[in-house]
């Protein structure tokens, strides 16, 4: 999933003509979603309705879509939905009846997704997720037809976590663990599509890269890191004879709430080996000099996201570009001693 550090920018680039070649070729889009009309005269006006507003790759997210608006001459509306899924469905319906021209959204979860591209649907207006995944024709993702889901900017997330699975085989091995007494704990959100997909992936990334058989914890959480320090504080308790663990997730909040939940429960950085993935808070520990167990995190770019989506709105509006099925921001794996190079600021 990697894509080279050092040529971020020309990889960027080089998909959003990625994207506006497939969407030359081909609408990608299901029956059910909308905008596939003509290229519109006049200002445009787009809605960003986002999950949990609050969380600092979404709150990049918004950043890096402002400025992509204020360049394209755009007016933005971003809207944070939280996790509140009855709200959801009013702020699109809010967003149609001020006229947007088109709304950007990252479904709370995943099973509003129908409502939500039939609303936009019915109002004759171009819809494009971020992030998570939506399928017009039914509330999971994972079992919906290719033709019914909506186009998506983000992420691969079978990719990203095979980033996380190679680098923690790396960790352990590094390490010199013996496999009898260390367990590996995947915290994710086990309702959400692309959270699977990065466990999934990260699983078998692990064997891949030769990490050997180690007993697992799955642990259902809601992605923050209070629910996963939680259940991995309660898991501690039930195997205190395991003396190494190696912690992966969803995202940052599942990694850095777990590694919280195992110092708290007496395990030392030592003996811990957490990969994050967002880097957004890993990098917090590492600007402090915490010797936590926080080994790495993938770094994935959530302004580049939000840049990305919103030119692909633009293009939907203004030029009758067809969206792409999906299109894929860089990431990186950093560490504490190279994470400042990777560019992003950690607040």
């Amino acid at each position: 999933m990697s894509v080279n550090p050092y040529r971020r920018g020309a990889v960027l680039t080089g998909v959003l003509a990625l994207t506006l070649a497939l969407g030359s070729c081909s609408s990608g889009r299901p029956a059910s979603a909308p905008g596939a009309g003509s290229p519109a005269s006049g200002p445009v006006s787009i809605a960003y309705l986002q999950k949990q507003g609050d969380q600092e790759y979404f709150v990049s997210e918004a950043a890096g879509a402002r400025k992509k608006a204020e360049e394209l001459g755009v007016k933005l509306t971003v809207v944070n939905l939280g996790n509140d899924a009855s709200k959801t469905i009013t702020e699109v319906k809010s967003a149609i009846a001020q006229k947007n021209s088109g709304i950007i959204i990252v479904v709370p979860e995943s099973a509003v997704g129908p409502q939500v591209a039939a609303e936009a649907r019915k109002a004759g207006i171009p819809l494009l997720t971020s992030d998570d995944q939506v399928c017009a024709g039914g509330p999971k993702p994972a079992a919906c037809d290719k033709a019914d889901l909506v186009a998506r900017v983000g992420f691969s997330g079978t990719q990203m976590g095979a980033e996380v699975g190679k680098r923690a085989a790396a960790e352990f091995t590094k390490a010199g663990w013996n496999a009898a007494d260390t367990r590996i704990v995947y915290a994710w959100k086990q309702d959400t599509t692309v959270c699977t997909d990065r466990i999934n992936g990260a699983k078998s990334a692990w064997k891949e890269a030769g990490g050997p058989e180690v007993q697992t914890v799955e642990l259902g959480t809601d992605n923050t890191p209070a629910g996963a320090q939680a259940k991995v504080e309660a898991t501690v308790t039930a195997n205190r004879g395991v003396r190494h663990w190696v912690v992966m997730g969803c995202n940052d909040e599942n990694v850095s709430g777990g590694v919280k939940g195992l110092n708290n429960a007496g395990v030392k950085g030592a003996d811990i080996a957490g990969i994050g993935l967002g880097a957004y808070l890993a990098c917090k520990d590492w600007q402090a000099g915490a010797d936590n167990g926080m080994r790495a995190a993938l770094y994935i770019p959530g302004d580049e996201v939000g840049r990305l989506a919103v030119q692909a709105m633009y293009d939907k509006i203004k030029n009758g570009r067809e969206f792409a099925p999906e299109a894929f921001a860089p990431t990186r794996m950093v560490d504490a001693t190279t994470w400042r190079d990777a560019g992003f600021g950690c607040k």
